[in-house]
């Protein structure tokens, strides 16, 4: 026997602070004869049924309407992720986009947005690497995460581009440096490998800006959190498109406007992109996984997100030319994509807090695939096509019958 059966104690762990009270037991207890069904007509045992006042079990799903979880608890939960996970978010993005707009102005002729774009891109990653490190608590879990490479794992692999990016943008940022200092960096014989390796550094980084931008979305995506998974399909479409609002409003301030035509041609593309990707993202969810996207201070943010990204944009495009134009509309892009960062950020951790929204698009999407007679894969149960009869009951709907 145990210890708390010798004592006559029973064992208890943190849960049963959420348990209902039992009650007490009254009567004797039958040693033989089949087990008595209990009366219906009692109102003892009426107000135990369903969750009552003396039952153990929570109260059910449908009572008046509304759902609850096992003892009121979140069914899923929220990462741990807190405002250095949103910095990481916008200068990931900010990063990717000045290095994909530096390499295209390395390629027209324009050595002030090279030079800016390049330098964006550093300074980006400098602060995007040391936030990461925050979150995760100790610095060496970052270089942990450096002894294998899993294609399987979004952590795995953007920690392996963000170390390669942060490599190739700081060789192309130290040519500028060079450049800028008169060539006063004592590399002497080294100074044409820096050329050369400037090149490299400047194209690697513009081929990596991309996946980049968007593999923080598949980071998001592959969690359970309900508004994140929901929006797996197109939440990429949506960090690209803010990146490229940040990337270019940041090269329309720091750059005079004899050579801004790409960073407004890549600004007023983000925003059509931003637009259309946010509307679709939010049309292929499930009104419970999109209401956090629209409500509370994600939802304000977002409204904010899109109001600067569209007056930012009309800016750009249309008074682009104007120096002042150009950079109030190059601040309102460029604090159109923080808030759309933080405000996807805030919406997911807020959606795991109502069970409904984990629970009920899940019920929906498991009706709808069995009309569609879809009873072959490991999602949807059904009756078997050999073997099994029409009106057999699924195993879902075995374990939903009293015993």
């Amino acid at each position: 026997m145990t210890d708390s059966a010798e004592t006559g104690r029973a064992v208890t762990s943190e849960y049963d602070d959420y348990r209902p009270p039992e009650p007490t037991r009254r009567g004797r207890r039958r040693r033989d004869g089949p087990p008595r069904e209990p009366d219906q007509t009692d109102p003892a045992n009426q107000s135990n049924a369903g969750g009552g006042a003396g039952s153990n079990e929570p109260p059910s799903s449908t009572t008046d309407g509304e759902f609850d979880s096992y003892y009121g608890r979140p069914v899923v939960k929220a990462p741990p992720w807190e405002w250095p996970i949103g910095l990481y978010l916008f200068v990931g993005g900010l990063a990717g986009g000045s290095a994909l707009l530096g390499a295209g102005a390395a390629v027209t002729g324009r050595p002030r947005l090279r030079r800016n774009s390049r330098l964006t891109a550093l300074g980006a990653v400098s602060i995007g690497l040391p936030a990461l490190v925050y979150d995760l608590g100790r610095p060496e879990r970052f270089l942990y995460m450096l002894r294998v490479f899993k294609p399987s794992s979004p952590m795995s692999v953007g920690t392996w581009l963000l170390t390669a990016f942060g490599t190739a943008a700081g060789v192309a940022a130290a040519g500028e440096v060079d450049r800028m200092t008169g060539e006063r960096l004592p590399l002497g014989r080294l100074r044409p490998l820096l050329r050369v390796a400037e090149c490299a550094g400047g194209a690697t980084s513009a081929v990596l800006g991309g996946p980049l931008a968007a593999y923080t979305a598949t980071l998001l995506g592959d969690t359970a959190v309900p508004t994140w998974a929901a929006s797996r399909k197109s939440l990429a479409y949506v960090f690209v498109s803010s990146a490229s609002l940040a990337a270019g409003g940041t090269a329309l301030v720091a750059t005079p406007v004899r050579e801004t035509g790409p960073a407004r041609a890549l600004a007023v593309a983000g925003v059509v992109g931003d637009l259309v990707a946010t509307r679709r993202m939010r049309g292929q969810m499930h009104p419970l996984e999109a209401e956090p996207l629209e409500t509370g201070s994600a939802g304000w943010k977002l409204k904010l997100s899109e109001g600067l990204a569209i007056a930012g944009g009309l800016g750009a495009l249309l008074g682009g030319r104007s120096r002042p134009i150009a950079a109030a509309s190059g601040l309102a892009l460029a604090a159109a994509s923080p808030l759309t960062r933080f405000g996807v950020l805030e919406a997911g951790l807020e959606s795991v807090k109502d069970p409904r929204r984990t629970v009920e698009p899940q019920r929906e999407r498991l009706e709808r695939r069995r009309a569609e007679g879809v009873v072959d894969d490991s999602i949807t149960t059904g009756p078997r096509q050999t073997g099994g009869r029409p009106d057999e009951p699924t195993s879902s709907e075995r374990a939903e019958q009293p015993e």
